[in-house]
């Protein structure tokens, strides 16, 4: 659009009357583009639409308080970025650097390598439940590390004793606001579970944590038994869970709700029935993008087939809704897989979501990082029906280059981003192993501990 003189758009259009407040107010219900082109029609809107605070309300809009927050307590160079610039650098993120994080004293107890536990981020700390390891028993342990506000390459893990819940892999856990919600998985019986758990973490003066746990009253109605499944959050009181292991091995494709109580003492289930829907499947992921979405990605299928579909859950009062998104596979490289199970999908800053490891149809794990794009995906500033185009996503999957530390290829890990949403953390997992007799599939668990930042160009 042509720049035009102040004095001329005055005498065109009412716009220009308005008061600086309510023109900030109308920017922020416009999208990034619109913005843009707004800064462009003369000098006296440009400096509005391109001033820091703008901007800083718009990465709150977008990202989230407490992203920015985290993000304005961080590194000093960043802090003096112009926020509009700091929000072009994060949507064009196209590199990650590793980190071994490494412990201050080398005999301290470790958790012991596994995969298929559950690793949080909770009041700036890491929490690690469960899992299963060598032999396929499970782990009933439950460890902690303290973070604060900043990314630590130096950490010390603490064992919690806590005695519940009992050991179990191929569960999930998720935060709802400062609470864990822990439900289901799999003994080293074969039993599966259908218990919902609420887990609260305490920091003390010395930086000790201890962790309470207690079962949620869901009265008499829950999801059926299993593992393997996917969950997320979907709002301050609300846990979605999709799919999984169930009963004799079977996988399924249902999808359950539980909405805690104010006191988040008790909880109720109810199953959320849709046409279409996502086919049954295990090992998939299910994130939050919104107060009111998630989106699930890849997973394993009832004929053992390894996925690539893209699905989005629409959950509110009135209704709840999947719908499939299509995407184009054309900026993915020759000979690069996009299908997996036992992958890890994170939200990150910017309204993108990360996807690291997993494994193959062939089981050849991964350790590439991709990014997704999701701030077109919107049931709310979309109509469903744009949804089933197979245009919407083109170009919206991308590959990070990795830099540092090079961690090996792994799948059925667990990985959580801090409150920033800049640096992730990755723990154990499935890895290649020597061909040896003690490990005759060339198959260990790891125990290892990595730390992934989203490299800007500052």
């Amino acid at each position: 659009m042509a720049e035009t003189s102040s004095g001329n758009f005055n005498n065109g259009s009412s716009i220009a009357s308005l008061a600086s407040d309510h023109l900030f107010t109308i920017l922020l219900l416009l999208p990034i583009d619109s913005i843009l082109s707004f800064a462009m029609t003369c000098k006296k809107f440009r400096h509005l639409a391109t001033s820091d605070n703008l901007w800083e309300s718009v990465c709150r809009r977008d990202w989230g308080n407490s992203a920015v927050d985290a993000l304005k307590s961080d590194e000093q160079q960043l802090r003096l970025l112009p926020w509009i610039r700091l929000y072009k650098q994060v949507s064009r993120v196209d590199s990650v650097c590793c980190y071994k994080l490494t412990l201050p004293d080398p005999d301290l107890v470790l958790p012991t390598p596994r995969a298929s536990h559950s690793l949080n981020f909770v009041s700036g700390c890491l929490v690690l439940f469960g899992g299963g390891c060598e032999g396929g028993r499970h782990l009933d342990d439950t460890w902690a590390a303290y973070i604060g506000n900043n990314s630590q390459k130096i950490l010390k893990w603490q064992k919690i004793q806590t005695g519940i819940p009992s050991g179990r892999f191929g569960h999930t856990c998720v935060v709802i606001e400062n609470f864990l919600v822990l439900f289901g998985g799999i003994n080293d019986r074969g039993d599966r579970h259908s218990d919902t758990w609420l887990g609260q973490v305490s920091i003390h003066e010395n930086r000790s944590i201890s962790l309470s746990w207690r079962l949620v009253d869901v009265g008499s109605t829950s999801p059926p038994p299993r593992g393997a499944h996917a969950a997320c959050c979907i709002s301050s009181r609300r846990m979605v869970v999709h799919g999984g292991i169930g009963l004799n091995g079977v996988r399924l494709d249902d999808t359950w709700v539980i909405e805690l109580s104010e006191n988040q003492c008790l909880g109720t289930w109810h199953q959320i029935v849709s046409h279409p829907s996502p086919p049954a499947r295990s090992g998939h992921s299910l994130t939050c993008i919104s107060e009111t979405q998630a989106i699930l990605f890849g997973g394993r299928g009832l004929g053992y087939e390894v996925l690539n579909d893209i699905w989005v859950l629409r959950v509110s009062e009135s209704y709840s809704k999947w719908v499939q998104v299509f995407y184009d596979l054309q900026n993915v490289p020759a000979g690069v897989s996009l299908p997996r199970v036992g992958h890890s999908t994170t939200s990150i800053v910017g309204g993108q979501l990360l996807v690291h490891g997993g494994e193959d149809s062939l089981r050849h794990r991964k350790d590439d990082f991709w990014v997704l794009d999701i701030s077109c995906i919107s049931l709310e500033r979309m109509h469903p029906t744009r949804l089933s185009s197979k245009r919407l996503l083109v170009n919206k999957w991308r590959r990070l280059k990795p830099k540092g530390y090079k961690p090996g290829c792994r799948s059925f890990h667990r990985a959580c981003v801090d409150d920033s949403g800049r640096y992730l953390y990755v723990f154990g997992g499935m890895v290649d192993g020597l061909l040896q007799p003690a490990e005759p599939a060339g198959l260990r668990f790891d125990g290892e501990l990595f730390l992934v930042e989203l490299v800007l160009q500052l």
